[in-house]
């Protein structure tokens, strides 16, 4: 099981490496030393093909506290810096081990047909993560102390998100009845004339890199609202960008998620058409033909922090992109908090309002 996964460690002194987004290059955690990608692939490529030959078997696993359906879905790994057992999901490709800290990389879930094509490298250290969370809780107050205490804010976790990037050409022809009104006077009289046209529209747009995450443990409406994401920073995959974060592989085939991206396609496609039809008081669609011509499909990993919590028994999670720091999330309500709130505004308005009623009898 330890030939399974790689530790990314310092060859000076042996130390974790993580991957730095302010160097942008591998760091050791102890000493401070930096590498580059070469350097680390150059000392880690044998060790990664061992990992890669072994395969990703899943080993015995000791079930009494799991189902078996889950114990299907897991596989058990050996640290190879202190021998822990790691547990992980079947899709799991880099975590960290949670006794000695190595990051810990599964080289197998990147070989093959499995390789990402690409990954953009995270630009956002955590403290800058951090620092954004922090203002997105400003101005809230009815938000639960938990949500803001700084020992939860550090459980922040870094994660490079598998996305189907997808290239297309979408041909498109329509047809509209429009109408033009205006009014003159004559005499007495305001004529009002109503001119009616039809229109035809038609024309190609060509997309490329159209993103859909390919995790069904990602909300797809999170993983929306966070782009768009820098295609200019994107670079050819190499697994020395990942130590330090967590990684899954996909699990949702491209054919899946081509629906999401092609539906994407089809609404900007008409939107940007609707936008040549101008002039007109009136505008009613009566046929609109679209077809879509796919081209590529590329697999990237695209990096993403993410911080889940819980309340009140409801799972609440906050999404920023690790590139841009766009961020979004789901928020309680202390329901104590909006009951203070309440009295204390009902409070000052009595008091306000005898006040004023006061002032009318002197």
């Amino acid at each position: 099981m330890a030939d399974q996964v790689t530790n990314y460690q310092c060859p000076s002194c042996g130390g974790p490496l993580h991957w730095d987004a302010t160097e942008q290059k591998l760091k050791c955690d102890f000493c401070g030393s930096t590498f580059s990608n070469a350097e680390i692939e150059e000392v880690y490529g044998a060790a990664n093909a061992a990992a890669v030959e072994q395969g990703t078997e899943t080993a015995d696993i000791e079930t009494l506290q799991w189902t078996e359906e889950e114990a299907k879905h897991l596989r058990a790994y050996s640290c190879p810096s202190c021998g822990a057992q790691l547990i992980c999901d079947e899709n799991t490709a880099a975590t960290s081990c949670p006794y000695c800290g190595n990051p810990t990389i599964v080289p197998a879930q990147f070989h093959g047909a499995l390789k990402p094509d690409y990954v953009i490298p995270f630009k956002l250290t955590k403290d800058q993560a951090v620092s954004k969370l922090k203002e997105f809780y400003k101005g809230k107050p009815l938000l639960p102390d938990a949500f803001t205490r700084n020992n939860h804010i550090q459980e922040i976790k870094g994660v490079y998100v598998p996305f189907w990037l997808y290239d297309a050409r979408v041909d498109i022809n329509a047809s509209f009845r429009a109408e033009r009104t205006h009014s003159t006077q004559r005499g007495d009289d305001l004529v009002t004339i109503t001119e009616h046209y039809r229109l035809l529209r038609g024309g190609s747009v060509s997309f490329e890199k159209v993103p859909a995450d390919a995790s069904s443990k990602m909300p797809d409406e999170f993983m929306d609202a966070i782009e768009p994401f820098d295609y200019d920073e994107m670079v050819p995959f190499e697994m020395a960008y990942l130590p330090g974060y967590l990684a899954d592989r996909y699990d949702v085939e491209p054919e899946v998620d081509a629906k999401r991206a092609e539906n994407r396609m089809r609404n900007s496609t008409t939107s940007e058409l609707h936008k040549t039809i101008i002039g007109y008081s009136g505008v009613f669609p009566e046929s609109q033909q679209i077809n879509i011509r796919r081209g590529r499909v590329h697999y990237a990993l695209l990096p993403v922090w993410m911080l889940s919590t819980k309340w009140n028994n409801t799972n609440y999670l906050f999404a920023m992109n690790g590139q841009t720091g766009r961020m979004v999330g789901d928020m309680p309500t202390d329901n104590m908090k909006l009951i203070r709130w309440f009295l204390i505004i009902t409070v000052v308005g009595i008091v306000i309002l005898f006040f004023v009623l006061l002032g009318g009898k002197l």
